[in-house]
């Protein structure tokens, strides 16, 4: 395994890089003795992320989903060896005694991916990125400190909610031309909307309003993880991705046409410094 994990670590970075650029450069700033599990981590909630890329329907996805079930709890078939993201990832669950119910829910969650029902409330959508953004800056936190890490729940909650409603901005374009709606409908129905018409191009200051709804939701769950208190130092790393996430928000809110349009991602420059940021700032 030793021989192998260097080049296992250099194929899941890869995979970042042309999949999750974010969590790429997080990783690359992430100390170099934790830096393989976390970027395993990355690397597998990148293949979760894509499965709908991947499929045409959704029974083919829910079959990539349940192979990463099987090989979590330990009935996996064929060599896992020959897959480097599965193969770290069990090394980083192996020597971190990393929660396997944690890496299953963030697999079993995904299945919404898969289907165009929509979110309906914010608590459903607070319960998918507790299980998805949430629970990735946990497992993170895990790698690089355990006891730090279980002292920052209310931190990592709300983090994880801020970053899982950025990254639904983020791909907002591309979720509506699948007809997929991630804002909760108790959101589009305050701005007289329903799923349909949020998918129709028919009333642009509904949708815009909507839109920055959403964002000023995720900046309160952004502003509550601030005020959670700082970050123990040990476990900023796994904080980075969410570095990004205010610019993100703070945009959409202004503006909700431009997250329409897909113009609310900061240059990679600006990303890069925002990460450079935190760990220098010590707080979100």
């Amino acid at each position: 395994m030793s021989a192998t994990k260097p080049d296992n670590e250099a194929l899941c970075l890869a995979a970042l890089r042309d999949f999750d650029r974010d969590r790429y450069l997080a990783g690359l700033l992430t100390p170099a003795q934790q830096r393989a599990s976390v970027v395993a981590l990355y690397a597998y909630n990148a293949e979760l992320a894509r499965v709908r890329d991947l499929v045409r329907e959704p029974l083919p996805g829910e079959v990539r989903l349940q192979y990463w079930r099987d090989l979590l709890e330990g009935s996996a078939h064929g060599d896992t060896a020959a897959n480097p993201v599965a193969a770290e990832l069990l090394r980083a669950v192996r020597t971190h005694d990393l929660p396997v119910g944690a890496l299953v829910a963030m697999a079993d969650s995904r299945i919404f991916d898969l289907y165009d029902d929509p979110m309906e409330t914010t608590q459903m959508f607070e319960g998918y990125a507790g299980e998805t953004s949430s629970a990735l800056i946990q497992l993170a936190a895990l790698v690089l400190d355990r006891k730090a890490a279980e002292g920052a729940f209310d931190i990592v909650g709300h983090a994880g909610v801020a970053l899982a409603v950025a990254g639904s901005l983020l791909l907002l374009p591309v979720h509506r031309a699948r007809g997929q709606v991630y804002l909760p409908l108790t959101i589009l129905s305050a701005a007289g909307l329903d799923r349909d018409l949020f998918l129709d191009d028919g009333d642009p200051a509904r949708l815009k309003a909507a839109v920055e709804a959403f964002a000023g939701y995720g900046l309160d769950h952004f502003r509550q993880a601030r005020a959670a208190g700082a970050i123990p130092k040990s476990i900023l790393p796994a904080f980075l991705p969410v570095a990004l996430a205010e610019g993100v928000l703070k945009r959409a809110a202004k503006n909700g046409a431009a997250a329409l349009a897909g113009e609310v991602r900061a240059p990679q420059w600006r990303r890069q410094l925002a990460m450079m940021r935190l760990l220098a700032a010590g707080r979100l």
